[in-house]
């Protein structure tokens, strides 16, 4: 196992995840990708989004990347990764363009506005991706 991908939204799931996917990248040498998909489909209203919301967002995502960042130990590789759309699609999608062997993520996350990772969309994550699934509760 060499690539481990991280959803991340900054909830109580999410950092739940994170740190067990610290400790397996720990464990097993493995790179961390971290990923936060902000979930613009369902912000967008008349299919008009401001440039002010999407920079809010955008922002609120590259927090959320900078605390997985910060929750690395040293000698563990990591990357961030920030998409908008449908995080169950891009969770699949950037899985397999980055031929990740892992998905670690949590089993709820936050509201819509803070790029969502619902019980929903881990369901969906573990029924479609190609590699193995962590649901961390």
């Amino acid at each position: 196992m060499e690539k481990i991908l991280v959803p991340v939204d900054g909830s109580e799931s999410s950092d739940r995840a994170l740190k067990r996917a610290i400790e397996l990248a720990v464990a097993l040498k493995a790179k961390l990708s971290f990923l936060y998909v902000a979930n613009v489909n369902q912000l967008a209203v008349n299919s008009c989004l401001s440039a002010e919301l999407l920079e809010a967002v955008n922002k609120a995502g590259e927090a959320v990347l900078s605390h997985a960042e910060e929750s690395v130990p040293e000698g563990v590789e990591s990357e961030r990764l920030l998409e908008t759309g449908s995080p169950a699609s891009a969770i699949i999608d950037v899985a397999e363009d980055s031929g990740a062997d892992l998905i670690v993520m949590g089993s709820r996350g936050l509201g819509l506005v803070k790029g969502v990772l619902l019980g929903s969309v881990s369901q969906y994550v573990v029924e479609n991706a190609a590699c193995a699934v962590m649901v961390v509760k």
